[in-house]
């Protein structure tokens, strides 16, 4: 689990993560965060209501919500993996003031625990060959906790939105990834050069 805003990361390495055991570890790391935050304060059934409602808006499949929800502690955003659906899972989050939201399908960029997963398996593994399993998911462990020593907060739009904002004033080359500044001058083949002299 990532929280984008401190850069605060769990994680727990298994060598499989079936239904049954996904959703026991979230509600144990989910209780423990949801323990640490402030008190409530006290608000009127309606405007609950609107603050879960408002979070659905742009949906395509909205959440049907209960006659009486608690105070909306936390979004929690996961993929469409069908150990982060189980529906006595969604009654528990909802029972702590936790709203599910999954991303639609191909756009696992906008879910930020993707981009965290991808630089601490580059952080962990790379240029390792480990013989065994364990050995592994004790490496992960271990950068995880390296990196809460000193968690870098994700932020939208900074890095990412400047690289597209300069990707659009270059110029294409054929249809491909690559990009150049200026327009690219065309080399004379051999042929041509001695035809020229």
């Amino acid at each position: 689990m990532f929280h984008p805003a401190d850069g605060y990361a769990r994680a727990k390495g298994g060598t499989r993560a079936p239904n049954t055991v996904l959703p026991a570890w979230l509600r144990e790391e989910l209780g423990a965060i949801v323990a640490t935050l402030p008190p409530v304060p006290v608000i009127e059934p309606e405007v609950t209501r609107r603050l879960w409602q408002r979070r659905q808006v742009g949906l395509q499949v909205r959440i049907t919500l209960a006659a009486d929800l608690p105070p909306l502690r936390r979004l929690l955003v996961m993929d469409k993996l069908a150990g982060h659906k189980p529906p006595e899972f969604g009654l528990w989050l909802f029972a702590h003031g936790i709203m599910p939201l999954y991303p639609p399908l191909g756009g696992s960029w906008l879910n930020m625990v993707e981009s965290f997963q991808r630089s601490i398996k580059r952080r962990a593994l790379e240029g390792q060959a480990w013989q065994r399993t364990y050995a592994r998911i004790d490496i992960l462990e271990a950068t995880v906790r390296g990196w809460n020593a000193t968690p870098t907060p994700f932020v939208w739009g900074r890095a990412r939105a400047a690289r597209r904002a300069r990707s659009r004033e270059r110029h294409r080359l054929g249809g491909s990834g690559a990009c150049t500044f200026r327009p690219v001058r065309r080399r004379l083949t051999l042929v041509q050069q001695w035809q020229r002299n």
